[in-house]
């Protein structure tokens, strides 16, 4: 559906940041950028570690796309701030956001809605790292948790590599995630929300992308600077096969409390077709390697329509009106003027 731009009004695209995907951010926000100010948008670029957050009032922004990647970006942190200064912004909440980004969270909620997901093992500096391989097989796979972009993730194929695929991804993290590896098919879903010509909004599961890395390793190099990835979209899947990974994709994120715009990535076991989530991205890449613009392609839906329907979806996920109303004065009461204590 067609989108009024001139009614956005001045929108702010955040980028940038304070992560370690700081490099990829400035990417996706420059195409973000373009993309809106070729359909009208008066639409600025805005790096929150270069300027205080509450310029964006100071300077009469009207809403927020984000496109900031990992901590303070991704986390639940600049969605708190935009929250408190009322602008409304692009993706999920504080709560959501904060909880997809966590991914030993993110496990055990789907874990307590019997979603599949990869058996894992939380780990610090006080874990025995021999008894891992033990208690989910080898290969296995050793993450940071709150990092995106395979940053710190490393593949572990003997005992003696546990440590230094623990000590990598301790750079990154206080605590160290360990997950069973499965072997087969990388896949990811996109999901948008899309208004409807009645003007309802509601997610959409875009085609399913598989990715075919040079040696199976979708690694930082080859996700964002090599054309050595390929990637097949719509994925070659048995038809009920695809069904199934599109519809599990929407209740994972469902399951998070996530909204507006996102993607879900799955490993599909090649001895069974069996789907396994691994990770939902609340504030996905936009860059010209990025997976949500390619899924959207597949459909008809270009990367500067994309960016402005995404736009359209920017709200506030608090109710301020019922928080106004429970903090506003209490009416005096009509019962013979009494002044509302209890004796």
């Amino acid at each position: 559906m067609t989108h009024t731009t001139n009614a956005f009004g001045k929108v702010a695209v955040l980028m940038g940041g304070w992560s370690a995907e700081r490099e990829i951010s400035l990417m996706s926000g420059t195409g973000v950028l373009a993309a809106l100010k070729s359909k009208g948008v008066d639409a600025h670029a805005f790096d929150p570690s270069e300027r205080p957050i509450g310029a964006l009032v100071d300077e009469g922004f009207a809403r927020v796309f984000i496109a900031l990647h990992g901590r303070f970006g991704e986390d639940g942190a600049i969605q708190g701030a935009l929250e408190m200064l009322g602008l409304p912004y692009t993706g999920s909440g504080v709560m959501a956001s904060a909880v997809a980004m966590d991914k030993v969270f993110t496990k055990r909620i789907w874990e307590s809605r019997g979603l599949p997901t990869p058996r894992s093992v939380v780990l610090d500096a006080k874990s025995s790292l021999r008894d891992v391989p033990d208690r989910l097989g080898l290969p296995l796979i050793v993450k940071p948790p709150h990092e995106g972009s395979t940053i710190g993730i490393s593949k572990v194929v003997g005992y003696s590599d546990m440590k230094e695929a623990y000590e990598v991804a301790a750079r990154f993290d206080d605590v160290v995630l360990a997950e069973e590896f499965i072997a087969g098919h990388e896949l990811t879903v996109s999901i948008v929300e899309r208004r409807a010509a009645d003007g309802t909004r509601s997610a959409e599961a875009l085609p399913i992308i598989e990715i075919i890395a040079p040696g199976g390793n979708y690694d930082y190099q080859n996700k964002y600077f090599t054309d050595d990835t390929r990637y097949v979209c719509p994925a070659e899947l048995p038809e009920l096969v695809g069904a199934r990974v599109r519809a599990l994709a929407l209740e994972a994120f469902r399951a998070l409390g996530c909204e507006g715009w996102g993607r879900v990535d799955f490993m599909l076991r090649a001895t069974d077709h069996a789907p396994y989530l691994l990770e939902v991205n609340t504030s996905p890449g936009m860059t010209g390697h990025s997976l949500v613009p390619m899924a959207a392609r597949a459909i008809g839906l270009s990367y500067e329509d994309l960016c402005v329907e995404i736009l359209a979806g920017a709200s506030l996920k608090i109710r301020r009106a019922s928080l106004d109303a429970a903090t506003a004065p209490a009416a005096p009461s009509s019962a013979g003027g009494a002044s509302g204590h209890v004796g």
